[in-house]
């Protein structure tokens, strides 16, 4: 068990669930993590969107089950739970946040801006899921629901502007 403030970019290399679970090493970042692991997830987001709608939806379905299992392993490497350096769930909020939304770099800025307010602001039930649960299912569940209430704003915005 890793017991530090932040591993190592050494131990990131050395450990395929770390490198995963700080976003490639987005999670190293002295300042806001947070964003910096939603901002990793542009070209992810920029990848999978490439495949079309179906195939988006499924590589999104296996992020999140994924990170279940990564940020609870991380979290238990670290002796932390919710270790701020754990960025995986940026990047499944993100994504969630951007499945509605249309092509365009004005939308992605617009779903960017959309999920850091809501996984920082935390309304209830992002709150709720941030307190009551534990493990990688705590971790990942509030940055979800943070890019689902993202994501149902920046689908109105784009109707709205058709």
């Amino acid at each position: 068990m890793i017991r530090a403030a932040n591993p190592s970019p050494r131990q990131l290399l050395r450990s395929p669930v770390l490198f995963l679970a700080f976003g490639f090493g987005a999670g190293l970042a002295p300042r806001a993590p947070g964003t910096a692991g939603t901002l990793a997830a542009i070209p992810l987001y920029l990848w999978f969107s490439s495949y079309g709608a179906g195939v988006y939806l499924a590589l999104l379905l296996a992020v999140c089950v994924a990170g279940v299992w990564i940020c609870g392993r991380a979290a238990q490497r670290l002796g932390v739970h919710d270790h701020s350096g754990i960025v995986w769930d940026e990047f499944a909020g993100f994504l969630v946040t951007m499945s509605v939304a249309p092509p365009g770099w004005l939308w992605i800025l617009a779903g960017f801006a959309l999920f850091r307010l809501f996984d920082i602001w935390k309304p209830w039930p992002i709150s709720w899921a941030d307190r009551k649960l534990k493990g990688g299912t705590g971790i990942m569940l509030d940055d979800v629901i943070a890019g689902v209430f993202a994501a149902l704003l920046l689908y109105l915005v784009s109707v709205a502007v058709k």
